[in-house]
């Protein structure tokens, strides 16, 4: 890929959809590095940095299947992460804070990982982010490395954009863009 194209943050937006089948190619890890500092940019209150990221590529994925089989007990899913060459895990790393709870902590992870599909899909890579039931099982956690204050958000599944043209559902932003309902008439007492 490396094609540097400039474009608006807005557009950006509007273009990305998600990608469920990608080419073999895929982003070197100096590249990703390079993205992965740009989506470190996201609001983060008491600059705690409460998210870590995890690359897998090649063998890690087959491992990551193997955990898929021990947790279903049968291996129907090990082959569902060599869907993409390359797999970055989302990780939430919660800290005490005594004004950041950690939910607060966990929307911080959740916008790295969406800044970065975004940075991706810029950089011409397609993205899905895949979520389910895996991320909260032991096997999975336990190859994930995962230290009791972390939580699995997902996997970032990121290969080259296949030719065919995607086209996005567009939101009619009225149907979710409202204002505060209007106040309760005040009762005046002793009138």
């Amino acid at each position: 890929m490396g094609t540097e194209t400039v474009a608006t943050v807005r557009d950006a937006m509007l273009e990305r959809v998600s990608w469920p089948k990608v080419t073999d190619d895929a982003p070197t890890h100096d590249e990703l590095a390079d993205l992965v500092t740009a989506a470190s940019r996201v609001a983060d209150h008491a600059g705690l940095t409460p998210w870590r990221l995890i690359e897998l590529r090649e063998d890690d994925r087959v491992r990551l299947g193997a955990a898929f089989t021990e947790v279903l007990g049968h291996d129907g899913s090990a082959g569902k992460p060599l869907r993409a060459p390359l797999l970055i895990a989302i990780v939430s790393s919660t800290k005490a804070h005594p004004k950041v709870p950690e939910w607060e902590q966990e929307a911080v992870a959740a916008g790295v990982g969406h800044a970065l599909s975004l940075l991706l899909d810029e950089a011409g890579y397609g993205v899905i982010w895949r979520t389910g039931p895996f991320t909260r099982t032991e096997p999975v956690a336990k190859l994930h490395g995962l230290a009791a204050n972390e939580k699995l958000l997902g996997w970032l599944y990121v290969g080259g954009k296949p030719d065919a043209v995607r086209i996005g559902r567009p939101v009619d932003a009225e149907e979710f863009l409202t204002r505060l309902p209007d106040p309760s008439p005040v009762e005046v007492r002793g009138a």
